[in-house]
């Protein structure tokens, strides 16, 4: 199932009147168009990366896109190796030990990484790179949250803004994670 342009603006026009969270599934409809494939890092939001484990395990492609602070969303002993050590003192670190698992609570990690990217952020001439295994759900997932939190972005909006520069895929249990923290800065706004 693909969203042609027409179904997307439909949905963003019915999102806005209404006010109210897409549901899951037409998450997935949305998250299915465009492009189905990424490249290893992509720039997402100004000085903000989503990547793979690929370029997280290689230092200098890091030091070649100016990265200064890695956020690890598959940080452990069965995920992506990463820490203070692997980086070094020119890079900040903070490992998430995140599963990619429609029943693992990512949403625990949603507002203490959206702090810690928006902090990274306010430095001059930080460059952030957000990864997990592959770069689609979890490190997703967590930019999307940061994009909601930080920049009062809808979920529809954030993951808009961001499958303009890479395809995403959070799988079915962090966007339900996703819809719950929609649904939450909705009534606090």
């Amino acid at each position: 199932m693909r969203f042609t342009k027409s179904t997307m603006n439909t949905l963003q026009q019915s999102n806005a009147a209404s006010s109210a969270t897409p549901s899951v599934k037409d998450l997935v409809r949305l998250l299915y168009g465009g492009k189905r494939f990424g490249n290893h890092v992509d720039e997402v939001w100004p000085n903000l990366f989503i990547g793979d484990m690929s370029v997280a395990n290689d230092r200098y492609s890091l030091w070649k896109l100016g990265v200064t602070h890695v956020l690890n969303v598959a940080h452990g002993r069965m995920n992506c190796q990463g820490s203070h050590d692997f980086y070094g003192s020119t890079v900040d670190y903070y490992g998430v030990p995140a599963d990619d698992s429609p029943s693992f609570d990512l949403s625990r990690y949603f507002f203490p990484s959206a702090e810690y990217i928006q902090s990274a952020l306010e430095t001059a001439g930080a460059r952030v790179f957000v990864h997990c295994a592959v770069g689609v759900s979890r490190s997703a997932s967590l930019v999307l949250a940061y994009l909601m939190i930080q920049h009062h972005y809808t979920l529809l909006e954030a993951i808009n803004k961001v499958k303009e520069r890479r395809w995403i895929f959070p799988n079915g249990g962090f966007l339900r994670q996703l819809c719950a923290l929609d649904r939450k800065l909705r009534e606090t706004s």
